[in-house]
């Protein structure tokens, strides 16, 4: 997703459509938990004017990452809108957003969409299925992975001693 800036000047004014499925492959080199990438479909437009172009994109595939609990692949979904502005002319336009400054004579959308991506990554990802046995295994010698909070049963040779401090002592009478 590159373009010469005189390429893009020619739809000053005009409607400029995208419509691309681009691989993001290299994002794996960077966050080694990402296993794989999905191709990724980018559609939107962008507008287009003499110090700035701006792109109105929609991003759209998944990641496969890790299950936090059991190591299996989780299909993580994206599905992103983002709206990107790249500066023709230097510094001379000031803003609150965050804006990308062109070098050369060309607009390279994607290093941008690469940290899009890398920033969709969550920090705990968790699979639907429990059940399956692929993953990390859930218990071993003397441990197991808890899912819920046991009700601790009380010995039956200590059960009197329950009900112990709810009665009142006779000798303060």
């Amino acid at each position: 997703m590159k373009w010469t800036i005189s390429q893009l000047q020619k739809y000053r004014n005009k409607e400029f459509t995208i419509d691309e499925t681009v691989r993001a492959d290299e994002i794996k080199e960077t966050d080694s938990s990402i296993r794989s990438v999905s191709p990724m479909h980018i559609t939107g437009r962008a507008d287009i004017s003499a110090r700035k172009v701006t792109f109105h994109l929609h991003i759209e595939g998944y990641l496969i990452l890790p299950c936090s609990r059991t190591l299996v692949d989780v299909n993580y979904p994206v599905d992103v809108r983002t709206t990107e502005i790249f500066l023709l002319n230097g510094s001379e336009y000031e803003t609150e957003e965050e804006v990308h400054q062109v070098k050369g004579d060309v607009i390279d959308v994607m290093p941008v969409i690469r940290e899009i991506l890398l920033l969709e990554v969550p920090i705990q990802v968790f699979c639907e299925d429990d059940s399956n046995q692929e993953g990390a295994p859930q218990s071993g010698k003397d441990w197991e992975v808890v899912h819920e909070v046991k009700k601790e049963k009380v010995d039956p040779r200590l059960a009197g001693l329950a009900n112990f401090f709810d009665q009142k002592d006779s000798s303060e009478d």
